[in-house]
């Protein structure tokens, strides 16, 4: 609907405000009881935060008026166990509103499908098939395909799945200020012609990453 949702703290007053398209002023829609450090909204208006301090990923429908939120993973202590996350940051719900996380300090991608509590690792340390070795990552999304791209915040790099599994897209020689090196970057997006835009926080910077028609890497190819 073209909304925009941001987490906003001041002191003890945590909260998610959205400005709706053309508003100069915002409306709380979320209270929270930590700091968010990803926020995603389903195709059913649900909104999710994960809270990196707290272990744990909360949601709340943004169809009712109470501040009513549900824990959907973790526990709220950190820990390696399926049930459990350490210090999540970047979520992404698909349209069967499975919920991906970016489990930062175990390095790994968890897979909560919807209704469980029991994540699956999808990538990174602990997968029960060989994927890729992960370190610190932040930003999670799935493409129209459900191939998962994963920023690396710890070791400056982008990576992709595809039908031969994955594969490093991005800072693939180390960190730096190149056009094909990122420095800890966060978070990435996609929009609507398959380009990928990545947070570049080091660098100060937003790279962009333009589809090319005329290869293909899981299905893209991403060209500075």
């Amino acid at each position: 609907d073209g909304d925009i949702y941001f987490y906003y703290s001041l002191n003890s007053n945590k909260r998610i405000d959205k400005f709706t398209m053309n508003a100069n002023i915002s409306v709380n829609v979320m209270f929270v009881g930590d700091d968010c450090y990803g926020l995603f909204v389903d195709i059913n208006d649900n909104l999710y935060c994960s809270m990196q301090y707290s272990h744990k990923v909360i949601s709340k429908s943004l169809n009712i008026s109470t501040n009513t939120s549900i824990i959907v993973a973790g526990n709220g202590s950190y820990g390696q166990a399926s049930n459990m996350l350490y210090a999540p940051r970047g979520i992404f719900v698909d349209i069967n509103f499975d919920l991906y996380v970016a489990d930062y300090s175990n390095d790994r991608i968890q897979l909560f499908q919807q209704g469980t509590l029991n994540g699956i690792t999808v990538a990174g340390s602990g997968s029960s098939t060989i994927t890729i070795s992960l370190y610190r990552p932040t930003g999670i999304i799935l493409d129209a395909d459900k191939y998962l791209y994963i920023i690396e915040y710890g070791s400056h790099r982008i990576v992709g799945q595809g039908p031969t599994g994955f594969r490093c897209l991005v800072g693939c020689n180390g960190g730096g200020s190149a056009s094909n090196q990122l420095t800890y970057p966060y978070s990435l997006a996609f929009d609507i012609y398959g380009n990928l835009f990545v947070a570049d926080t080091n660098n100060n910077r937003i790279q962009k990453f333009v589809l090319s028609s005329n290869s293909s890497i899981c299905g893209k190819i991403l060209q500075i």
